[in-house]
Parts: structure tokens; C-alpha cells; sequence
């Protein structure tokens, strides 16, 4: 064998469909559907409940996460009920020992005194454009709120404290559409205007390593199969 037949290494390559233990991993699933009259409003950070009738239809899809998920996983949520909620489901379909943490870093994107605005009368609320992807730009700062920007910073503090906390471990982090786009916007190093292109459905697992201090995104926005 010649010097140019040998293989050569590839560090962190992702080659096989499974992923590797050791490595610090994080399981990021948004919430469940809400219930319907607060899908009429920009509920953003208010603490509204799950549709009770979308959760009975979506069992399957709690049982696909369950398997999906490591069992020796550390698990955190938003403190919001709806993250919470999701996350007993999910535990439910599956066999997880380890207890569900609440960090408040995980939280949805506050829009303060706009809260509970009808999505018809919301724009007329705005002082700049809205992101095409998003009800607002990422630089908008609702009256008593907090932008994106500041979703970011602390999604990033939350990241990294946990990475540093619990290196090469497993951590599903049950939270919101907006502080996924904020991580992911974290670990690709780009504006948070950028990350809101990402689309971020309910139930979905987005998968973030942190490796030698540089982050790689693994999946973005897998769906589990509802049928079970």
C-alpha cells in the first residue's frame, strides 16, 4: 500500500447513521401544537396550553421521539407548561430515569405588552419590517419585551454553561421555535435575521454537537413519523 492509498483521517466526519457516545450533544424539540384560540394571537412567551386534541392524534409521534432519543439523556425544558407538557408525553412513550430540569434560558421570545395580539391587527404594531420568516425582525424590540437579539444571548449563556457543565453527555432541551432558530443562529455564528429562515415545526428534533468549542449542526427540523 502507497502513502496516497492509506485512509485518511477525518476528525469529527459523520460517516454512519449513528451518532457517537462522548460527544457533547444536544436534542432540541419544540413543543407540541397549542390549543387553537391561542393560535389566533401572538402568544409568544404567555403560558398557554397544548391542544389536547392534536396530542391525542400525534401518540405516534411521541413514541418515534422516544425511541429517537438517547435513554441515559440529561433533560431541561422552558418553564413554559407547553414544553413541560410535551416533555412528560415524550418521557411517557419512553424509558428516561433522569429528572426534567427547568431552565428559564429556553424561553419563548417575550414580546411583553404585545402578547395576545391578534395576528390580524399585529403588524399595524411594528416600527421595523418583519423578518419574511418570522413575525418580527430580529432587531425589533417589543415595548416590555425582549428582541431576538436578546433571545440569542441568552439561548448562547445556556448552551455554553450547559456544554461546559455536562461535556460529552447527551441533552434533550424541550423549548420554542424561537430560542431553536436563537441556538442555531449561536452555533453557526450567524445574525439572528439569518436563522429565522429555518423553519422549526412542532415535535421536531434539532440536533446541535459542540466539539473542541466549535459547534456543528447536526440535523435541523426532523420530523418523527406520527404514525408510530
Amino acid at each position: 500500500m502507497t502513502q496516497t492509498d492509506k485512509a485518511v483521517p477525518h476528525g469529527h466526519f459523520l460517516d454512519t447513521p449513528e451518532l457517537p457516545k462522548g460527544v457533547t450533544r444536544f436534542w432540541m424539540i419544540r413543543h407540541a401544537v397549542v390549543e387553537a384560540s391561542a393560535r389566533k394571537t401572538m402568544y409568544g412567551a404567555l403560558d398557554v396550553p397544548l391542544c389536547r386534541e392534536a396530542m391525542a392524534s400525534q401518540q405516534g409521534g411521541y413514541a418515534t421521539l422516544a425511541r429517537r432519543l438517547p435513554t441515559d439523556a440529561l433533560w431541561y425544558s422552558s418553564p413554559l407548561q407547553r414544553a413541560r407538557d410535551t416533555a412528560s408525553e415524550i418521557r411517557r412513550a419512553g424509558a428516561f430515569s433522569q429528572d426534567v430540569t427547568i431552565d428559564d434560558r429556553f424561553i419563548e421570545q417575550s414580546i411583553g405588552e404585545w402578547h395576545g395580539t391578534p395576528h390580524t391587527q399585529f403588524m399595524s404594531l411594528l416600527r421595523l419590517p418583519p423578518n419574511p420568516f418570522w413575525s418580527i425582525s430580529a432587531c425589533e424590540l417589543p415595548p416590555g419585551g425582549e428582541s431576538m437579539l436578546d433571545v440569542c444571548t441568552r439561548v448562547a449563556h445556556g448552551l455554553e454553561d450547559l456544554a461546559n457543565a455536562h461535556e460529552g453527555e447527551d441533552m434533550v432541551v424541550v423549548s420554542h421555535g424561537g430560542a431553536i432558530r436563537a441556538a442555531l443562529a449561536h452555533a453557526l455564528g450567524v445574525h439572528p435575521d439569518t436563522a429565522l429562515r429555518f423553519s422549526i415545526q412542532n415535535l421536531s428534533i434539532t440536533i446541535l454537537e459542540r466539539i473542541d468549542c466549535l459547534w456543528r449542526v447536526v440535523t435541523v427540523n426532523e420530523l418523527p413519523d406520527f404514525r408510530g
